[in-house]
């Protein structure tokens, strides 16, 4: 039998490409002799390139009209759009094989957000996302999310503070919008209620967040008469602010490494539940009924239901568009780490 050629669509972002492997790996082992390549943009290549199931990825790094060139030339037999906006559209239309397209239930998703009005199917978006290969006879397997780190990206537990080398827990405070992050004071209450060592990941523009963190947390000569004092009450929490010394690879590495994941809504979640480690998610503006919640790993979901103003976006905001942002500042955080 000759073999297959698929193309797989998914430009952005983080979490978005984490939660496509599935159909990416089902693709590659269950039908013959399939050729799987991926495009994305090219900020995100490095989420797909060490991907073992894809044999190519192709990258929006030119002229569209440049990349669709070099695609055609591949001789695709199928395109598999996860992604559904108008590039893709013109990427199918000029390609001209058949295709298949992911319901991204922007209806329903404007439904809840503007009317609270709740038609969104009660499924994960990865089981969704497996709808779209259906017609070729693919079926979801039972292996979860996959994210592959090189070997270059594997963090030694050396590059940790002493302190964080036994054991620790990571917390991912990033996210791409204000609304889906805790306000800095909670953030500093909640690494308090882990008190355990505590590695924040984040980007460069997390750094000054998680240096105030560590901050409030850091021993000091003016700290040192009350130390005695805490250790009695048990209190634990050592902070190493990691935000913005790692590439992304190289977090995916930490929190491989990490006993427990704290996370908001955000791609740092779904690369924890690809290494099926224990989540506790926390959600502002956004809802875990939008399907992207921790897939196939044990979580905890902390959110506030007591509100009548949540959703507020699919996405996000910079500022809570109320300006009480209770979602945040009135979510509870109950848990028990042993």
């Amino acid at each position: 039998m000759t073999s297959q050629k698929i193309l797989v669509l998914r430009f952005s972002s983080i979490g978005d490409i984490v939660l496509t492997t599935p159909v990416v790996r089902t693709l590659k082992t269950q039908l013959d002799k399939a050729e799987i390549h991926y495009c994305t943009k090219p900020q995100y290549k490095e989420i797909v390139e060490h991907n073992p199931y894809i044999d190519k990825v192709h990258t929006l790094d030119r002229a569209l009209s440049d990349v669709i060139r070099d695609l055609k030339a591949e001789g695709f037999d199928y395109v598999i759009d996860l992604h559904k906006n108008l590039r893709t559209a013109i990427i199918k239309a000029r390609l001209g094989v058949k295709s298949y397209a992911f319901d991204k239930l922007n209806f329903e998703k404007w439904l809840i957000v503007n009317l609270k009005i709740n038609k969104l199917p009660n499924r994960h978006i990865v089981d969704r996302y497996m709808d779209t290969v259906a017609p070729l006879g693919v079926k979801m397997d039972t292996l979860g999310l996959d994210y592959f780190i090189p070997g270059k990206d594997e963090v030694p537990l050396d590059w940790l503070p002493e302190t964080h080398r036994d054991e620790f827990v990571a917390y991912a405070i990033g996210a791409q919008h204000n609304t889906k992050k805790l306000p800095l004071k909670r953030m500093i209450e909640l690494c308090d209620r882990i008190n355990k060592p505590v590695v924040l990941l984040g980007g460069p523009g997390d750094k000054a967040t998680g240096d105030e963190i560590a901050r409030f947390f850091a021993k000091s000569t003016k700290s040192a008469p009350y130390e005695q004092g805490l250790l009695k009450l048990n209190k634990k929490t050592l902070v190493y602010n990691a935000c913005g010394k790692y590439n992304l690879n190289q977090s995916a590495s930490i929190i491989k490494k990490a006993t427990h994941l704290f996370t908001h809504d955000t791609g740092l979640m779904h690369i924890g539940a690809a290494f099926k480690k224990q989540i506790f998610s926390i959600w502002g503006n956004t809802i875990p009924s939008f399907g992207m919640y921790p897939y196939r790993t044990k979580f905890s979901i902390f959110e506030n239901n007591n509100l009548d103003c949540r959703p507020c976006s699919k996405l996000g905001h910079q500022k809570c568009p109320k300006g009480h942002f209770k979602c945040m500042n009135e979510s509870v955080f109950d848990f028990y780490l042993p």
